[in-house]
């Protein structure tokens, strides 16, 4: 793999050749990360998998799959289904707990040098509130990500983020536990009629980022045996067919609230894709479902999206944030001069 200097950045995308000179670092709520591009929660654990693949510190920060308090089996099988451009599925938050966790995966990611975002799930927001109390003092820990939106569980009244009174109260819960330097993230649901007002619901009660967007709640039927794929019956579906969906919530959040930071998710396959979401609004980007068919796509994408910077005269990524929001300039037209313009003949005029 090509070599990574970040932070001022310098990124070679495909190994010799012209080198562009960008620079990626970003902050979020006054959390420093050398370049934008994270993986995202649920598709590579705390990072071990990818590690054969890509050198973890090199990227922005590993956003860990979502932790609850005890260990938990997740949903049974099949809990996994491929899509027209995406996939479902319906793992449940499985996972070790949040000791096991501690004692094991974060410690990992320190060792490794990588920036850990750690995502949290639970069930009441106590539980929360708990998990959050579990995370002081930890070493490695840049920011917290409270998952309220995952849509494959089995209570859908555990999805907090379809509400603003529950999603607040969650989120004020975590605020109040957690570190006072660690940035709170709030993940959101886009299955929401006004994903705007559960954004500004959250960043009233104390979170300092938001995470956009979990997955959509789909389904998927097999025709030979004429029952659901999945065993759970409903899924998150991912992958590429719902970045469109993931623009327009970051779009919109971004336009009512410009002061907050979001981390940008859905659908990102290429270094383009991740600066579309830039463009958006999003000041940082988890790469997820293409893991599965690529696990060194982080990496990949961080050079494809720092030799799009450079192609594009862009000097930092901090510059073209939300730049889609800018009014545009105005074009002159080409050609013959405009009407009202044409060269007057003295001798015409009476």
């Amino acid at each position: 793999m090509p070599a990574i200097q970040v932070g001022p950045v310098v990124v070679d995308r495909n190994g010799p050749g012209p080198v562009p000179d960008v620079d990626l670092a970003v902050q979020l709520a006054g959390a420093d990360f050398p370049n934008p591009i994270f993986t995202a929660s649920g598709c590579a654990a705390a990072g071990r998998e990818l590690d054969s693949y890509l050198d973890v510190a090199e990227l922005g920060a590993v956003v860990t799959k979502s932790i609850m308090a005890r260990p938990r089996s997740g949903r049974p099988t099949p809990r996994m289904a491929e899509t027209p451009s995406g996939m479902l599925n319906s793992i449940g938050l499985q996972g070790p707990g949040i000791d096991a966790f501690l004692d094991d995966d974060l410690p990992w990611l320190a060792d490794r040098g990588a920036r850990a975002i750690v995502s949290i799930a639970g069930s009441s927001a106590d539980e929360y509130s708990k998990l959050a109390t579990k995370l002081r003092g930890r070493r490695g820990l840049a920011a917290i990500e409270v998952n309220i939106s995952c849509p494959n569980v089995e209570d859908r009244g555990q999805v907090f983020a379809g509400d603003p009174h529950a999603a607040s109260n969650v989120i004020a819960a975590v605020r109040r536990a957690a570190p006072s330097e660690i940035p709170v993230f709030a993940k959101l649901s886009p299955d929401v009629t006004d994903i705007v007002s559960i954004a500004e619901a959250c960043v009233s009660a104390g979170a300092n980022g938001l995470s956009l967007i979990n997955t959509l709640l789909g389904l998927a039927i097999d025709t030979t045996t004429m029952r659901p794929v999945l065993a759970g019956v409903t899924g998150g579906l991912s992958g590429p067919a719902i970045r469109p969906v993931a623009v327009r919530c970051i779009w919109q959040v971004h336009e009512a609230l410009p002061e907050v930071p979001i981390i940008g998710m859905g659908g990102v396959r290429t270094g383009l894709d991740a600066l579309e979401l830039i463009l958006a609004g999003a000041s940082a980007v988890s790469v997820g479902t293409v893991v599965f068919h690529d696990p060194s796509a982080p990496a990949r994408i961080l050079r494809e999206l720092a030799a799009a910077l450079a192609e594009r005269g862009v000097e930092r990524v901090t510059d073209v944030i939300g730049a889609a929001h800018r009014a545009p300039e105005p074009v002159l037209p080409e050609g013959p001069d405009p009407v009202g313009d044409d060269p007057v003949d003295a001798e015409l005029i009476p």
